[in-house]
Formats: C-alpha cells, sequence, structure tokens
C-alpha cells in the first residue's frame, strides 16, 4: 500500500500536471511533483495502472468501466460519509477541551492573583510589626540607660552616706557635748536617707516592672513575627503550587493548540481526497455518458444491419421463387 498521503488519484493530479507542461512523466518526476514523497515502487504501480487504463480507453468501450465508476462513486459517498463523522466529534471533543483548559487557566491566575495579594498584605503587616519592635527596642534600649543613670545615682548617694557617716564620726570624737545633737542629726539623716532609699527603691521597681512589661511585649511582637514568617512561607509554598499548576494548564493549551493544527492537517488531506474522488467520479460519469452514447449508436447500427439482412433475405427468396419457376418445364399442347 502507499505510504503518508500516496494514492492513485495523486498520482493521477501529479502525472496530468507533468503532461500539461508537455514533459515526460517518469517516476523520479512524478515524486518530485508530489513533494519528494512516496516510494517509487507505489508510484511505478500506479503509473503503470493509469497506462493500462488509458490504453483501454483507446481501445475501446469496457463493460466493466460503467461498474467500477458506480462502485468509485458508492466508494466516494461511503469515504466522505465516514470521514466527516470522527471528524466532527474530535472537532468538538477540542473545543469543549479547549474551553475547559482555558477556564482553569483563569482561575489559576485568579488564584495567583488573590495570593500575591495576599503576601502583600502579609508583607506589609510584617514591616509594621517590624518598625513597632525596633521602637520596643528602642524604647527598652532608653529603659536600661535610665536604670543605669539611676543605679549611678544611688552609688553617688552611698558615697555622700559613707562621707556624711565619716563626718559624724569624725565630729564624736571631736565634740561629745553635741552627741545628743549629732544622734538627733544621725536619726534625721537615716530617715531622710531611708526615705530617699524607700523612694529610689520604688522608681527602681516601676522601671523594673516596664522593663519587664516591654520585654513580654517585646517576645509577643518576637512571636507574632515568627507567625507571619511561618504564614509567608505557606504563602510562598503555595505560590510555587499555583505557578506549577499554571504552568502545567499552559503546557496542556500548547499541546491542545498542537492537536488542533494536527486535526487542521487531517481536514485538509480529507478535503483533498474528496476533491480527488469528486474528479474521479465526474471523470467516470463522463465515461459512462459516453459508452452509452456507444452503445445507442451500435444499437442503431444493428437495427440497420437487421433491416439489410432482412430485405437481402426476401431479395433472396424472390431469387430463388424465380430460379423455381424458370427451372419448372412448359406445359405440352393437347394434340
Amino acid at each position: 500500500m502507499a505510504r503518508g498521503g500516496i494514492n492513485k488519484a495523486v498520482v493521477k493530479k501529479a502525472r496530468e500536471a507533468i503532461l500539461a507542461r508537455g514533459e515526460h512523466p517518469s517516476i523520479d518526476a512524478v515524486r518530485i511533483e508530489m513533494g519528494n514523497t512516496g516510494s517509487k515502487t507505489t508510484i511505478h504501480r500506479y503509473l503503470k495502472e493509469l497506462d493500462d487504463g488509458t490504453s483501454r480507453r483507446d481501445a475501446g468501450p469496457v463493460a466493466l468501466d460503467e461498474e467500477l465508476g458506480e462502485l468509485v462513486g458508492r466508494l466516494a459517498l461511503r469515504l466522505q460519509e465516514q470521514a466527516q463523522a470522527p471528524l466532527e466529534r474530535a472537532l468538538a471533543q477540542f473545543e469543549q477541551q479547549k474551553q475547559t483548559l482555558e477556564q482553569q487557566l483563569d482561575d489559576a491566575r485568579r488564584d495567583e492573583q488573590q495570593l500575591l495579594q495576599q503576601l502583600q498584605i502579609q508583607a506589609t503587616a510584617l514591616a509594621g510589626e517590624s518598625a513597632t519592635l525596633q521602637n520596643i527596642r528602642s524604647m527598652l534600649q532608653s529603659e536600661q540607660t535610665r536604670n543605669a543613670e539611676l543605679n549611678q545615682v544611688l552609688k553617688t548617694y552611698d558615697l555622700r552616706l559613707e562621707d556624711k557617716e565619716q563626718q559624724i564620726r569624725s565630729l564624736e570624737e571631736k565634740h561629745l557635748h553635741a552627741r545628743d545633737a549629732l544622734e538627733h542629726y544621725r536619726a534625721a539623716s537615716k530617715e531622710q536617707r531611708e526615705q530617699e532609699q524607700r523612694r529610689h527603691e520604688g522608681q527602681l521597681q516601676q522601671v523594673q516592672m516596664e522593663l519587664r512589661q516591654a520585654q513580654q511585649s517585646a517576645l509577643v511582637r518576637q512571636d507574632e513575627i515568627t507567625q507571619l514568617h511561618r504564614d509567608n512561607e505557606r504563602l510562598l509554598s503555595e505560590q510555587r503550587a499555583t505557578l506549577k499548576t499554571l504552568k502545567q494548564a499552559e503546557d496542556a493549551a500548547s499541546k491542545s493548540a498542537a492537536a488542533q493544527v494536527q486535526l487542521g492537517e487531517q481536514l485538509a488531506r480529507q478535503d483533498n481526497a474528496s476533491a480527488l474522488l469528486q474528479e474521479r467520479l465526474r471523470v467516470a460519469s463522463e465515461e459512462i455518458q459516453t459508452l452509452k452514447n456507444s452503445a445507442e449508436q451500435q444499437a442503431r447500427q444493428h437495427k440497420e444491419m437487421e433491416l439489410r439482412a432482412a430485405k437481402a433475405e426476401a431479395g433472396l427468396e424472390a431469387l430463388r421463387l424465380a430460379a423455381t419457376i424458370k427451372a419448372q418445364p412448359d406445359t405440352p399442347a393437347d394434340s
């Protein structure tokens, strides 16, 4: 059998094109005319069949041509019907698959857009939380500086207190008579010191409490930032999965487009085959009409020959009758 799209009709068309140019339809010339397709053995067989068919038509009408013309017509109709039905089903299925893939592609793009918007919102929130954490760290540093300053003040007070105690001891040694006044002064000084110390401890406790609150708030913010990082990683993973799905949908769309191109090529080949079959049907119809005309002419000639034969037989019979009459002896006269 002929390979990929090579049949007798295609070979016939190429042969007729070469003959129309006034060239000899050799095997190589026919193969070049068909685009360098088909085997030389197949082309040679089809050319031989075409040459034999031409010789038979030149030799005279053959009763088999009429039967072949009808058979070709029926085969052409059946081939056209059988080729059209699967092609229409394939085209409908392709359109349905194309619409489904386009819908999936649109959904994937909308999902990607939503994920990108969510990612931007999360990034904005993360930036805000980072700024808040930076402010808290600045406040914590300020409180630590303030605490260091308070500790320095406390040390200064302790030094001053030690100096005062030394001065008091010196005054006790030098001024025994002023002991009562000195005791009173020490008591007052001690009370003042205790008050200052209590006030300082209260301030220190308040600062430590504020520091603990700031540290707790920083820990809470750190946990929130950690959670935001986890959400960000999850969103990135979802985005990668969405991009992968989108890539698969685009690949499927490309494959669908390639299948559409193949279906278009098949449709073109079917159209060419149908055109060739219609041309063969037209040629066969013309040959059948020619055979009918020839048969009618032969029938008229046959009738004329029968009439001539009948006339000849009548003339021959008349001649025989005349010869018979002439051959009879004359009747003798009465004596």
